[in-house]
């Protein structure tokens, strides 16, 4: 065989290496729900590539045939072909003897060399960039060779399979698709720019909803703005304007009496067609929805869609008012900033590079996506930064009192009847190192 023949032979065999090598790469790295939405589509080569990716065996053992009698093949006629001519080059400085072997290693070398990157690296990148479209180009011709292969591929499928079920390892691929596997597609398309920031932390709260409780977005029971049943309609008018909001609660005694709420928009329209302001002169009072506090906001959603309410009180285990909660509370809390308005004072501020202003009621999931910070301790005993700080402190803390944790230095900025308002939240000092213990200022 001539040189050129030689050549011509390897470059059909990197050729051949190189199909087999896409194959292998693009059936491997094609995303099953691309396909799925290319089959829904009509592109029956879609719909044959997942079957094949249910059952590759008979896919694999095809290309790993081919991938290693074309490597064997190659070395064989790159040897023959490169050998004689670079030990007619090393005769020229040595002897003839060392001369072969030196030869030897340089066409062993050389077409190692060529195969890693034409028939190897540069296929498997390619592959990469768009494995959908280039694996159901491929399922045609390797559904052939399949075919051709049929008695080797049964003979060597029969040996992996008793191969896996000696060791007892699954006999198919499993497509279980979780939340964490789209939170990673999303976190991967707001890095590459498909998605924005924004639009992945919505994505992110959406998940979220199954884990936060209804207690981190209510409103607490100390802020609740409610009406008793025998006030007269001048302290309801006062009440109004001082706290405006769609609903409130209207109890007869204290606020753990809660008889019904009023919604503002019926204290609207009889305002504006004179009528009076008073619960025993008309004014509609509506049956209250009342959930646990330890529902999850998924739960609560559910709740109002059953109920087809959009207003609830929130009791504990004990039949006590812990707080209300709204739709519109549960939407933002998805929503984010992205529908904060602008008299609306967040519940995070950043100060600088270093500090934060954080409000105590803050959600303590939302505190360690602002600070960064994967995990605090004892996770499971609070849901606020306030409940956090009295985990840590192991009772109820005072005004300068801090804690340090991860880098950080959590300082108790003021406290109102017991309720902490605001927390200044520093990175770095001493005092702040990794994993340093609660203590009191």
């Amino acid at each position: 065989m001539t040189l050129t023949q030689s050549l011509l032979l390897i470059a059909a065999l990197i050729a051949a290496s190189a199909f087999f090598s896409l194959a292998e790469i693009s059936l491997a790295a094609a995303r099953r729900l691309r396909l799925r939405q290319l089959a829904d589509d009509g592109d029956t080569r879609a719909q044959k590539v997942m079957q094949i990716q249910e059952q590759p065996g008979h896919y694999f053992t095809v290309v790993q045939i081919g991938l290693n009698a074309i490597a064997i093949l190659g070395g064989v006629v790159g040897e023959g072909a490169l050998t004689p001519y670079f030990a007619l080059l090393f005769e020229v400085w040595v002897a003839p003897a060392l001369a072969q072997q030196l030869a030897f290693g340089a066409s062993f070398i050389c077409i190692v060399a060529v195969f890693l990157v034409f028939a190897d690296l540069f296929p498997k990148r390619l592959g990469m960039n768009n494995p959908e479209q280039l694996a159901m180009r491929l399922v045609g011709p390797m559904q052939l060779c399949i075919t051709v292969l049929k008695p080797l591929v049964w003979l060597f499928m029969r040996s992996t399979d008793g191969l896996f079920r000696l060791l007892g390892l699954p006999m198919q691929r499993e497509d279980t698709i979780t939340s964490a596997d789209i939170l990673a597609m999303t976190e991967a398309g707001a890095q590459a720019g498909v998605l924005a920031a924004r639009e992945q932390q919505v994505i992110a709260n959406v998940f979220e909803l199954d884990t936060r409780l209804v207690s981190s977005v209510m409103t607490s029971r100390d802020r609740i703005a409610w009406l008793h049943k025998d006030d007269p309609e001048s302290v309801l008018r006062a009440r109004i304007v001082a706290a405006p909001y769609s609903a409130y609660p209207v109890c007869e005694g204290d606020i753990d009496h809660v008889l019904g709420y009023v919604d503002a928009k019926d204290m609207f329209h009889r305002v504006l067609s004179g009528q009076p302001l008073q619960f025993d002169k008309g004014l509609p009072l509506h049956k209250a929805l009342v959930i646990p506090d330890r529902l999850t906001l998924t739960e609560v959603l559910e709740q109002f869609r059953l109920a087809g309410e959009d207003f609830a009180i929130v009791v504990n285990e004990y039949s006590l008012v812990v707080g209300v909660i709204t739709l519109n509370d549960v939407m933002s809390t998805v929503m984010g900033d992205l529908v904060q308005t602008v008299d609306e004072e967040p519940q995070i501020m950043r100060r600088d590079e270093n500090s934060w202003l954080v409000d105590g009621v803050t959600p303590i999931g939302d505190v360690q996506r602002a600070l960064d910070i994967d995990e605090l301790p004892h996770a499971d005993e609070y849901e606020t930064l306030a409940g956090f700080l009295m985990v840590m402190l192991r009772r109820v803390p005072r005004r300068t009192d801090s804690v340090s944790w991860g880098g950080f230095t959590f300082e108790v900025m003021d406290v109102d009847s017991h309720r902490i308002d605001q927390v200044m939240v520093t990175r770095g000092g001493p005092a702040a190192a990794p994993g340093t213990p609660a203590r009191p200022a």
